[in-house]
């Protein structure tokens, strides 16, 4: 026999007596195995879905290439409830998940990690020593130190950025005197404008023309979707990261661009910090950006939570591309809504005028005007940036639901078991759509709805109004705050001084 003598889960416990031959398992625990192994490999085949009208895409071209975002996703949700399965490319099995209790789970749980095909595109892009690709102890320590520049009170100190950045959008627009204008380059360019003042204090033109011209080249790659290029992600999933750490050397267009990419914001992040360091060394302050306010953290203390320059230098390329076209679509899609609706672009129009004849000329408070917030919360409900996230089980585990599903076997069931390896869609535009969750009229670009009561049902989930824009858990935007007070910057000064977005 052998005895522990301690608590089994205490490295210092030890044993005595005669060592155990291990027997073989019984029948019973061979069943037992097998049972739940079985299980968890049947229950997800078994969780209803829409027929799949393709091997070779699945139901991939019905999700992403659709006439209109969401013909076919809204109607899923629908129909089967928000945890169903779908199709993906060569017959693979995908969850799609707007279920909140389930959502949370997932955003919140260290089971999960991203795609294969968004983790490929972090390390080709953004690099293994950014924020989003690194893990664990690394990315807290990182996410940590990158809060300093997202405090209330450095958010408050960004406000002239972003309104300088609407004066200059306010000026081209009056520049079309009345005509036809395509407002996405235009809303773009402002909020590269914006993340340049406040992540580096370097404005557009000192990036330089190279930078600029790469970088919408990297936009156009990134929002471009083809039947093609869903086949080559799900090939390239299944390929190990050497590939693709060497595919990046090929000789195309859109290999030479990422390199570029990675090459020009190395060169830009350390050319920033040379030139703080030379201004700090002088006596300057250069507590005026995120990068400032970094480098002078790691100057004076680094026994904090502070980043070596190289760790900063790492960030450049994410936190200039990142946020660009996510927030510049928020504002072209809110833009819409409101040429669609004359009667809140009066309304709008009113609140703005009386808060800011209230403030006299001193700093305006973005948060007394409910029916400007609200806008923005629509227009973000409705419009994410992202609509779908894509994670992977580095682990078995089991998800849990909301209420209950009902499986293609008629079994209920309130807990979902998968697989290491499932890949999971988390789907956020669907999940903002939810009418269990924002009521019958959550289909409605309907701001009035965040006025008049509680606006959702069920514990929180995302970290602004409940949405997940910014995500969730540990791995939630960190400057959630400093897009929120910029849209309401850039909604506010261009509504007050130019006459109507086109009715």
């Amino acid at each position: 026999m052998l005895f522990l003598l301690g608590r089994a889960d205490d490295p210092n416990a030890t044993y005595t007596g005669c060592p155990i031959v291990q027997s073989p398992p019984t029948s019973f625990e061979r069943s037992w195995t097998s049972h739940f192994t079985l299980r968890r490999r049947n229950t997800v085949r078994n969780i209803p879905g829409p027929a799949s009208p393709s091997w070779l895409f699945g139901n991939m071209l019905q999700l992403y290439l659709s006439p209109t975002y969401g013909d076919y996703e809204f109607d899923w949700q629908r129909i089967y409830g928000p945890f169903y399965r779908i199709k993906g490319c060569f017959g693979q099995d995908k969850l799609m998940i707007s279920d909140p209790v389930s959502l949370q789970y997932i955003l919140n749980s260290r089971h999960f990690k991203f795609g294969p095909s968004m983790e490929n595109a972090i390390h080709l892009l953004y690099g293994i020593d950014s924020i989003m690709g690194v893990n664990e102890e690394d990315h807290k320590r990182i996410r940590a130190a990158l809060s300093v520049g997202f405090t209330a009170a450095a958010v408050r100190d960004y406000i002239p950025v972003f309104e300088k950045a609407a004066q200059t959008l306010i000026e081209q627009l009056e520049e079309s005197s009345g005509k036809s204008i395509n407002i996405c380059p235009l809303l773009s360019l402002a909020t590269l404008s914006t993340i340049s003042e406040v992540v580096l204090g370097y404005s557009t033109e000192d990036l330089g023309e190279e930078f600029m011209k790469n970088n919408f080249q990297i936009l156009t790659i990134a929002s471009s979707q083809s039947a093609t290029q869903i086949v080559a992600d799900a090939i390239g999933a299944r390929l190990p990261g050497w590939v693709w750490r060497g595919a990046i050397h090929l000789p195309t267009a859109t290999c030479k661009a990422i390199r570029t990419a990675k090459r020009l914001a190395n060169e830009l992040g350390n050319q920033v910090l040379r030139e703080k360091r030379e201004a700090a060394e002088q006596g300057l302050d250069i507590n005026t950006d995120l990068y400032g306010r970094l480098l002078d953290l790691h100057r004076l203390d680094k026994t904090k939570n502070t980043l070596t320059e190289a760790e900063i230098v790492a960030q450049t390329a994410i936190t200039m591309i990142a946020g660009q076209d996510t927030t510049a679509n928020t504002l072209a899609f809110g833009l819409v809504e409101l040429a669609k609706t004359p009667e809140l672009q009066d309304n709008l129009r009113a609140e703005i005028h009386s808060t800011l004849r209230a403030s006299d000329g001193g700093s305006v408070s973005y948060d007394n005007m409910p029916l400007l917030n609200a806008f923005i919360k629509e227009s973000l409900r409705m419009f994410p940036a992202e609509a779908i996230g894509e994670r992977t089980a580095v682990e078995d585990v089991v998800i849990p639901l909301t209420g209950s599903l009902t499986m293609t076997t008629g079994e209920r069931i309130s807990h979902v078991p998968v697989r290491k390896g499932q890949n999971l869609n988390l789907a956020m535009a669907s999940y903002q759509r939810l009418e269990s969750r924002w009521g019958e009229d959550a289909q409605e670009f309907k701001p009035s709805r965040w006025l008049d009561g509680p606006t959702f049902e069920g514990e929180a989930v995302g970290p602004y109004a409940n949405l997940l824009n910014f995500l969730g858990g540990p791995r939630t935007c960190p400057g959630c705050d400093s897009i929120t007070i910029g849209l309401c910057v850039t909604f506010t000064d261009s509504d007050h001084h130019v006459d109507g977005v086109s009715r």
